[in-house]
């Protein structure tokens, strides 16, 4: 009698939707969820406090039963995996001393931060893999932990035990939004490269034979890797560490090389999509800046539409890069593959004169980027520069781009010592002149142009007149270049660039035989669409032509619904670093677009600083090895045509060059010398 009275004073009544739910669950109590075990997580979803897909331990077959049990409809989600952060166990790093305590994470962090002396080192004890309730971890042979993907749920278990933050849930789209963060292990070419390729990585895959996965890693970060093979001065080479004691891993030649390897097997890596947003985005301009940024929206989800001015899209990879450098055909394909993730695209319209920015609003973009490039041509503002045969570097290229060839001079001069100017004298060689002259007012040291496109104009014989400053063009009876005024110079003090002044010699005029003359001196953003747009009025633009947007978030203040990257946002640079703006306003457009208004840095960003410490100019233990030349087109073969001068990688090369990669960590990297090296405090 006592017991049944008790019973009924002690019976809790439990929801049967409740019990139906946790039934369904895998009753692993991972905690992923973010709930202290299945039982709490039925309770939240049962009475609609947590979604139906919340339970990331049980995979998509869980999520559509409790999404059945709970007669709602699954929403697709991007599946997270555990992703470590270190590349050098304790077989390979760095030591301060030998742990030989309990074997576990958290306790070997108690004395002196871990035994490692990289501060962001794994301390390669495994509290990770014993943590796993799924078995997903295991304990690679080099100390560090191996993520097994088929068996990973996302639970996040792995990231909330390691003390180092060393290993970390990531998705496809926290993948392509995550920047360069100053506390990741991050190598020095790594923290050099504009665009925050994953360096070590792809090279490692290229040794172990796993192109596509080398592609993958690229594609990460950079859309355009046949572009940047064939055209990239390679910054990140010349932080590479090899380079501390012999030439630096041929880096751009890697990527070249896997880029090609795709393009050549006549079939295109899959590329994975987040799913559809609803979300429309213009982007305008279709260069480097704007596909990257058109890109990487497509990946996230977005549905992204390019107005272009010009008859086809590429920007200055198109109208701007000779064909011998980049062949017309590899940047169509390479296009080809972005267009085909959804991307639309329009051109022959000019923004400001076809369309303007209110049009572009009513027909339901939510977010517009500006990615018009720099395609205004300084002037020398001297006498002549106006008659028959004078042209400016970027106006001269894009004709020869578009096919309309100009009159091939007998005798031409090319005033300027860009890359831009580079390019002009190049290609009036292969158009048949006799003569190209290129007329610089400071000396071949400091010409900005890259080192290997002056060698390369140096062997196909154009000539150099260095100390020379163009006084005026001068013109014949009709009105046609007949010769190039030009002032002796000498070198005086340093100016603010750093670079010694040129200072004219007076009374040294002398003239130059030329029947065309070409000004490539610099470059600008083109913003004429402000004049001609009412509702861009608000824009600000600095005394560059540059627009004013935040330098972290590139979204602007006055029109929060713009944003701008490439040279329109940093004036006439890289393509690479083009790439990597286009980037970065990608993933501020997509907060934008998620409901974040004034966007802003959601972590710390390195961009161009630098991590202290983790650049050398001393590297133990190098075994030399020769990096590998890539061959090209032998001079005789070449100044005649229009052919690719430059050639890719064989295989057995690119394998070959792969192996001298040191594979740097932070502060670790391959000694060759002793593979087992350790130090010990």
């Amino acid at each position: 009698m006592c017991l049944a009275l008790a019973s009924k004073i002690f019976y809790v009544y439990v929801d049967p939707k409740i019990l139906e739910v946790e039934s369904a669950l895998p009753g692993a109590n991972c905690g992923g969820c973010g709930y202290p075990g299945c039982a709490g997580a039925a309770e939240a979803i049962a009475t609609g406090k947590a979604p139906a897909n919340i339970c990331v331990g049980g995979g998509p077959d869980v999520q559509a039963r409790v999404a059945e049990i709970m007669g709602v409809e699954l929403l697709e989600a991007e599946p997270e995996i555990a992703q470590p952060g270190c590349y050098y166990g304790t077989d390979k790093a760095d030591l301060k001393y030998i742990y030989d305590g309990f074997g576990d994470c958290r306790a070997a962090m108690l004395l002196d931060g871990g035994p490692k002396v990289c501060s962001v080192g794994c301390i390669g004890l495994g509290t990770c893999v014993s943590a796993c309730p799924f078995d997903a971890l295991s304990m690679g042979s080099d100390g560090l932990p191996v993520v097994d993907p088929e068996l990973c749920t996302g639970c996040g278990t792995c990231e909330r035990v390691c003390p180092k933050n060393i290993i970390s849930l990531r998705n496809m789209t926290q993948k392509l939004l995550h920047f360069n963060d100053p506390n990741e292990c991050l190598a020095p070419c790594r923290q050099t490269c504009p665009a925050e390729i994953n360096i070590p990585l792809y090279i490692k895959q290229v040794r172990e034979g796993d192109y596509e996965g080398a592609v993958h890693t690229i594609r990460e970060r950079n859309p355009l890797l046949l572009t940047c093979g064939r055209v990239c001065p390679h910054p990140c080479e010349d932080a590479c560490r090899r380079g501390a004691q012999e030439d630096p891993v041929a880096i751009n030649y890697l990527k070249r090389f896997v880029a090609d390897y795709e393009m050549n097997s006549k079939k295109r890596y899959p590329i994975r999509t987040a799913p559809p947003t609803n979300h429309r985005v213009a982007i305008i301009g279709g260069g480097p800046a704007g596909l990257s940024c058109a890109y990487f929206l497509a990946r996230l989800g977005h549905s992204a539409t390019i107005f272009e001015a010009m008859p086809k899209l590429g920007g200055m990879l198109r109208y701007g890069i000779p064909e011998y450098r980049l062949p017309k055909a590899v940047l169509d394909w390479e296009i080809e593959g972005i267009l085909n993730l959804g991307v639309e695209h329009r051109t022959n319209v000019r923004f400001g004169v076809n369309f303007n920015l209110d049009q572009l609003v009513i027909a339901g973009y939510e977010a517009i980027f500006l990615g018009i490039g720099a395609w205004r041509d300084a002037r020398l503002n001297v006498k002549g520069e106006d008659l028959e045969g004078c042209y400016t570097g970027i106006d001269f290229l894009a004709r020869v781009g578009k096919g309309d060839m100009p009159p091939v001079p007998k005798r031409a001069a090319v005033i300027g010592g860009g890359n831009t100017a580079v390019d002009c004298a190049r290609t009036l060689l292969r158009m048949g002149a006799e003569e190209v002259t290129m007329v610089y007012r400071r000396t071949r040291k400091e010409m900005p142009a890259n080192e290997l496109e002056i060698e390369a104009s140096e062997h196909e014989g154009i000539k150099f007149l260095f100390l020379a400053a163009p006084t005026q063009v001068v013109g014949d009876e009709e009105g046609k270049v007949v010769n190039l005024e030009y002032l002796r110079m000498e070198l005086g003090e340093p100016d603010a660039s750093g670079r010694r002044r040129p200072v004219p010699v007076k009374g040294s005029e002398t003239l130059l035989e030329v029947d065309m003359v070409i000004t490539a001196i610099g470059q600008s953003p083109d913003v004429g669409f402000l004049e001609e747009s009412k509702s861009m009025k608000n824009l600000k633009v600095t005394r560059w032509n540059t627009i004013v947007v935040d330098e972290i978030t590139l979204q602007s203040e006055d029109i929060p619904f713009v944003f701008a990257a490439g040279d329109a946002f940093t004036g006439p640079s890289l393509v690479v670093e083009a790439i990597g703006t286009g980037r970065r306003a990608a993933a501020s457009m997509h907060r934008y677009l998620g409901g974040e208004e004034k966007v802003r840095a959601t972590q710390r960003l390195l961009l161009k600083d630098r991590i202290p410490g983790t650049f050398f100019t001393d590297v133990e233990d190098i075994v030399p090895k020769p990096r590998s030349v890539q061959e090209e087109l032998e001079v005789d073969d070449r100044i005649h045509n229009f052919e690719e001068v430059e050639l890719c990688l064989s295989e057995k090369e690119a394998k070959r060059e792969s192996e001298r990669c040191l594979y740097c960590g932070l502060i670790c990297y391959h000694h060759e010398a002793d593979k087992s090296r350790k130090r010990v405090a």
